[in-house]
């Protein structure tokens, strides 16, 4: 049987993929959330998705009319042909009567309206938005049970899907009648725009990925950030090396960088770091390979004018499309946004390295440390399941080492770290690099000088001839630098 005769597709893709494939049809769903969650957004997303499928589709409103409905397509985009609206008016009051409550009279022809559009339109996806009008006309908790149980049998007998939107109160009763229930959640950070996020509590009978999902609305509607999980993409891959093209550098690495591990660039600011992130995706580009780079901390531009300074082509590889460069806000993405770029990056342009240009700006995104490290290992699981090599920077505060202090320890999720550290000689300062960490295998323990120039980066012999290199000042013992210039007088 086709998915679409069995799930009723939100049009929210994202959302489909948490639900395990849509809403399963002839069933009442509940969607709830504050005011300014987006439950009317997604609502009007799941019936434009149905007529443009060629089905019967209703929305009732009870709190929104005809007029702010069309305004909200109207702020997204679309059209509402083929979608049947109807805004219900409550009744008027009953009179001067008093035998009766106004309950007892007003809730049954609220409800009989209802089913009275319904059976015109013959809808086979519905939309009641919302039930505050119901719970606020009836007596108690029984009387607002009996007649959504009304709405509930007269849809399932008609076989449509039904979407009820209502705001965060006790749910036990509605949670207990409907077949899903949806939470909508939106909360205010320090600084930056509101997040979103949704959590589906229950669908019955259907296996769907529990926990919370980022989300936001902009024009066009709700996007859904469905959580990843690394386990759900499990593959096997040949393990090899790739030379990061340059001599040394493999050498210090005794071979490159294994395909799938993921890599730290680490040292304080003004150490390369950078620099030598792009010029390994300027090395994949040159074997053909794809590349993405997600940069935080300065501008596109910047890194252009920089890369072309020191002889790396990268902005000839952008435009040749071998590698993509994103500038990202912290404050605009969350951490869900970000994993579906990069699982989209992966799946559809078939990247083989990515770049995090800086973990600092990234931590903006997530400030808890303890699910920042969490979120990592699941995005460098992933990765590495997909042979693709991740590469991160991160900087550490200070200048002379017994000041350097990290700002958080993610150096236990890395497969192999770098350090990159300042030195001084005769009055120079001078950059060094070595390698304290690969699980892939063994590594060459030495330190070697960096040098960067116009003609790019060169890594120089092991600095054999000093002591103390990582302490900042260190002692120099013999008569040459790198093994083949000759170095100032000591």
């Amino acid at each position: 049987m086709p998915s679409s005769e069995i799930y009723a597709g939100s049009g929210i893709s994202g959302l489909d993929e948490v639900l395990g494939g849509g809403f399963p049809r002839g069933h009442t769903y509940l969607i709830h959330g504050a005011s300014g969650a987006g439950k009317t957004t997604l609502s009007l997303q799941y019936l434009i998705e149905g007529a443009r499928n060629g089905e019967n589709v209703l929305y009732l409103g009870t709190s929104e009319t005809e007029h702010e409905i069309r305004r909200i397509a109207d702020s997204h985009g679309w059209s509402l042909d083929g979608v049947t609206l109807h805004h219900h008016v409550p009744p008027p009051p009953g009179g001067e009567q008093t035998v009766l409550h106004p309950a007892d009279m007003e809730l049954p022809q609220t409800i009989e309206t209802m089913l009275s559009v319904a059976e015109e339109v013959k809808p086979s996806r519905l939309v009641i938005d919302s039930l505050t009008e119901i719970r606020v006309l009836s007596q108690n908790e029984l009387w607002y049970r009996r007649q959504l149980m009304t709405l509930k049998h007269h849809f399932a007998d008609s076989r449509c899907t039904v979407l009820l939107l209502d705001i965060p109160s006790n749910q036990s009763t509605l949670n207990s009648i409907v077949s899903g229930v949806i939470e909508l959640e939106q909360t205010v950070p320090l600084y930056g725009p509101d997040r979103r996020r949704l959590r589906v509590v229950k669908i019955r009978g259907q296996e769907f990925s529990t926990g919370h999902h980022d989300y936001k609305i902009c024009r066009g509607g709700i996007e859904a950030f469905p959580r990843l999980v690394a386990a759900k993409h499990r593959r096997r891959h040949v393990e090899e090396r790739a030379g990061t093209g340059l001599p040394a550098l493999d050498a210090l690495l005794k071979g490159g960088l294994m395909r799938g591990n993921s890599t730290l660039l680490l040292g304080t600011s003004g150490t390369a770091k950078s620099l030598m992130a792009s010029h390994l995706v300027v090395a994949a580009a040159q074997r053909g390979e794809k590349s993405v780079m997600y940069v935080f901390d300065e501008r596109v531009q910047t890194l252009f004018q920089r890369s072309h300074g020191v002889g790396l082509p990268l902005e000839r590889y952008v435009e040749e499309g071998l590698i993509e460069v994103r500038q990202i806000d912290p404050t605009e993405w969350t951490t869900g946004e970000f994993s579906s770029a990069v699982k989209r990056s992966v799946e559809q342009d078939g990247i083989r390295m990515m770049v995090i240009d800086s973990l600092n700006g990234y931590a903006y995104a997530m400030p808890d440390e303890r699910l920042l490290s969490l979120h990592l290992h699941e995005l460098f699981s992933y990765l590495s399941q997909q042979a693709v090599t991740p590469v991160f920077t991160m900087t550490q505060h200070g200048v002379v080492p017994s000041s350097i202090q990290q700002p958080f320890d993610v150096s236990y999720i890395a497969d192999t770290v770098m350090l990159f550290r300042h030195f001084e000689f005769r009055g120079e300062v001078r950059k060094a690099i070595s390698v304290y960490k690969m699980r892939s295998g063994p590594h060459e323990a030495t330190i070697r000088e960096l040098q960067i120039g116009p003609d790019g980066i060169r890594v120089g012999e092991p600095l054999r001839q000093f002591h103390g290199i990582l302490t900042g000042t260190p002692h120099y013992t013999g008569d040459v630098l790198d093994g083949n210039q000759p170095a100032a007088e000591p």
